[in-house]
């Protein structure tokens, strides 16, 4: 089982990532006041922790998680590179809807970044809100990849 390790929002495109503790998840609005909360198809993007820290060896220097503009940083778990697969952090659950493919500001953030996600996914996944809840730093976090 693995952890929710950070949390990130953003009210409007491009801004600065704004770094929580804690947040609430709701099917309708997505995470609380970021700004693709009604987006369909892409409310949460969730970020593996050890496959950001492989894209930052790739380049050789180590980039704050929040460059990559994920809402959600997680660990010790891999995330399922499956559309249909399911997500639960805490009381959340979500379903993954596509990956989320590294965009242009990933290069203008650092020459070479966007290269380094493309791979395997590595840019994370983007995911519809099946259970909202409130959910804080070190909540479990748990795959199922059979729903898809």
């Amino acid at each position: 089982m693995g952890q929710l390790v950070g949390i990130a929002r953003r009210a409007k495109p491009r801004e600065q990532m704004e770094e929580l503790t804690e947040v609430s998840v709701s099917v309708d609005a997505g995470l609380e006041g970021d700004f693709r909360g009604g987006s369909e198809g892409r409310p949460v993007t969730v970020l593996s922790r050890e496959v950001w820290e492989a894209a930052c060896r790739d380049l050789g220097e180590d980039l704050p998680w929040v460059t990559r503009r994920a809402n959600l940083l997680v660990e010790d778990v891999r995330l399922p590179q499956l559309i249909g697969a399911e997500v639960r952090i805490g009381g959340v659950l979500l379903k993954v809807s596509e990956e989320t493919a590294p965009c242009s500001l990933m290069e203008k953030a650092r020459t070479g970044l966007r290269a380094a996600l493309t791979p395997d996914w590595r840019g994370g996944i983007a995911c519809t809100v099946v259970e909202g809840a409130r959910i804080k730093i070190g909540d479990d976090v748990d795959v199922e990849t059979g729903n898809g």
